[in-house]
């Protein structure tokens, strides 16, 4: 199997992938054809079906594993599929995990790096806290391991949420030694927490969409709920401040309010996480695309990064 990751321009297909989107569209001209995203363990590829009526164009829909026959061209510096021929693949002809894509780490070590992390924390409410979500609630943990950090544009792979949140706590546990302001088990855990909303607001794998809640109200909001809810169920009581300043820290994260954040950052670890956070997001959007290029050089100018990329 040609794995995307592997693909360059010049490449034949004839293999079996996952589709992932699948639209009717227009060229100016006002010719139809089909925009179609396929996908596989390693990542997405863009593909267009130019002659939707065409012979060898069976009958398909996003969410089916189809078998092409197909070219990889380029376009505006990323790879683009031509399909030439398309059918719908029976379930029987399917290891599906070849077909969603997975956290390259170990989600054993992640666990354990980020229950050592859980096991650090003093503050003997933040660390029930903790442990009420990720040690006792077995049904939670489970959906956190398996969920994506985003639909998209970064970590959108099995285990992403779960890397993420590691990546982003083990850089504020390394923020916290060299600020002395900062409150580093508040910070650590407000990192661990700052997007359990996700667990709700993304479906699991296939779709790996947004829910109607998700839409509705998005991870920001409900991360706070969820901390809120989980806070009724400890033994002992919450100090009312400490719960505000960690819900103050999950509802800052994105920084600004045109990026969703309800809130700004009031406290120091609030604005650290948000640029822990952020900082995460970004390098490993960027390691993305970078491992997604067949080529090097100028990549081309990317909206999210707000820059021209270049690979070496």
């Amino acid at each position: 199997m040609k794995f995307i990751k592997d693909m360059k321009p010049g490449d034949r297909l004839a293999d079996i992938y996952f589709c992932k989107y699948k639209a009717a569209a227009t060229t100016k001209n006002g010719k139809p054809y089909e925009n179609v995203t396929l996908q596989d363990r390693t990542g997405t590829a863009d593909a267009k079906i130019w002659e939707p009526n065409g012979q060898g164009i069976d009958e398909f829909e996003a969410m089916d594993y189809v078998d092409i026959f197909g070219e990889v061209t380029s376009f505006n510096g990323a790879l683009q599929v031509n399909i030439k021929r398309v059918r719908r693949c029976r379930e029987a002809e399917v290891d599906a995990a070849l077909y969603m894509p997975v956290s390259a780490r170990n989600r054993e070590e992640m666990v354990g790096e980020l229950e050592t992390l859980i096991g650090s924390i003093g503050e003997p409410h933040l660390k029930a806290l903790l442990e009420a979500f990720f040690l006792r609630d077995l049904s939670f943990r489970e959906a956190f391991c398996k969920s994506s950090a985003a639909k998209t544009v970064h970590h959108a792979f099995i285990g992403g949420l779960l890397e993420h949140t590691l990546s982003v706590a083990q850089l504020c546990d390394f923020i916290s030694g060299r600020y002395a302001a900062l409150d580093r088990d508040l910070l650590v855990t407000a990192a661990i927490l700052h997007d359990i909303g996700k667990v709700r607001e993304l479906s699991a794998f296939p779709a790996n969409d947004y829910t109607d809640e998700g839409q509705f109200m998005g991870h920001i909001v409900m991360g706070s709920e969820m901390i809120s809810e989980r806070i009724r169920t400890l033994e002992e009581s919450f100090p009312a401040e400490l719960e505000l300043k960690l819900k103050h820290c999950i509802l800052a994260h994105h920084g600004e309010l045109e990026y969703g954040s309800p809130k700004k950052p009031a406290l120091i670890e609030a604005m650290a996480l948000n640029h822990a956070d952020d900082l995460d997001a970004k390098l490993e959007t960027f390691s993305e695309l970078l491992a997604a290029s067949g080529e090097s050089g100028w990549l081309g100018f990317n909206r999210l990064l707000e820059t021209n990329i270049y690979k070496a």
